[in-house]
């Protein structure tokens, strides 16, 4: 089915594009949640008329991430986790203690913003993307010290 996006959804594309999604997921939670329209020929003029609407809004969120990237450009958390013999971590390092370590620094971000393709098992020093927006991100810098 395919429909047009009322609100930027980072699996499917930006506010005001049409998208084509399983049928199911358009009837049970696009359309029912508000987030999107049917693309019939009346809700694709509609939503050329307010296209200046979302081309502000769209604006105003890459502003917003491109300032919380300047933020986040150059931080370094530190974490400290048991380890064995040879640097081996007992356990691994995730996004949530990443996470956490962000939050006492009083950085607030998301879980699915952290692109950590599998737990840090090792200690050193590791370069972490964060996706604050559609081709913003910035890059934090994660150290692993035995505690």
């Amino acid at each position: 089915m395919k429909v047009i996006l009322k609100e930027t959804i980072e699996a499917l594309g930006i506010i005001g594009s049409e998208v084509s999604v399983a049928d199911g997921y358009a009837r049970n939670y696009l359309l029912p949640q508000d987030k999107a329209v049917p693309a019939t020929p009346q809700n694709r003029k509609v939503m050329e008329q307010e296209k200046n609407k979302f081309d502000l809004q769209i604006a105003k969120e890459k502003e917003f991430a491109q300032e919380m990237a300047k933020r986040l450009e150059g931080i370094v958390c530190t974490i400290p986790a048991k380890v064995s013999e040879g640097d081996r971590l007992y356990g691994s390092v995730t996004s949530r203690d990443i996470i956490n370590a962000l939050t006492e620094q009083e950085v607030e971000i998301e879980k699915r913003m952290i692109m950590l393709s599998e737990p840090i098992k090792n200690v050193g020093t590791f370069k972490i993307p964060i996706r604050v927006y559609t081709e913003v991100e910035p890059e934090i810098t994660v150290e692993i010290i035995p505690e």
